[in-house]
């Protein structure tokens, strides 16, 4: 099936496909988001070395995995304008980042998971909290999400038996889960090691 063909033909999808679908999309977009910043932020910095991202053990950053479960349910039905499909991507992506970056910060006196005021390229700077270019990347990647990624989700669901697929959708997605949640009360309400320190202890560095 050509793009075309999939964003003009209508697709109906079983209730456990779509379960199983963003799952994995889930997956994959949080791995997507580590890979980028994991690569921008060697430019970035300009040290020569690469830095470990995210507070997990997998590599996985969730506010992408919450971007793109946004995105795709926002552009599922507008498929057929790709045109539209990025403009709308950008937008949600520029709130989520601007939304969550102000609440993060107010909530938590001042901490900040990310900061463009001392980044490379952050030519429409509000706040430090988003800029043109990470809505701009992010309004890429989904023609990527919507286009190749989706599709070929899709055909997983349609081409593997219901229980193999939900195997393994489940599967992926609890591991990313227990990780995510294991970290997020280690050292919160536990005396427990979390990935960072974990990382850290192999002496791998991470961008203060």
């Amino acid at each position: 099936m050509s793009i075309k063909e999939y964003a003009q033909k209508k697709i109906t999808l079983a209730r456990w496909q779509w379960v199983g679908i963003m799952m994995l999309l889930v997956a994959f977009a949080g791995f997507f988001g580590w890979l980028y910043e994991f690569i921008f932020y060697y430019f970035d910095a300009s040290t020569g070395e690469f830095y470990m991202q995210g507070g997990n053990f997998l590599p996985w950053i969730n506010i992408y995995a919450i971007g793109a479960v946004l995105i795709v349910l926002a552009c599922w039905k507008i498929r057929q304008y790709p045109g539209l499909v990025f403009l709308l991507s950008m937008l949600i992506a520029g709130l989520i980042e601007l939304i969550g970056g102000w609440l993060v910060y107010t909530i938590g006196n001042g901490t900040r998971y990310w900061d463009y005021n001392t980044e490379i390229l952050n030519f429409g700077n509000i706040g430090g909290f988003v800029c043109l270019r990470s809505v701009l990347v992010f309004g890429f990647s989904s023609l990527l999400l919507i286009y190749l990624v989706l599709p070929i989700l899709i055909r997983l669901s349609q081409r593997l038996p219901k229980k193999a697929f939900l195997t393994l959708a489940i599967t992926i997605f609890t591991i990313i889960m227990l990780d995510e949640i294991y970290n997020l009360l280690a050292s919160k309400f536990f005396a427990w090691p979390n990935a960072m320190d974990f990382y850290r202890s192999l002496g791998l560095k991470y961008l203060e």
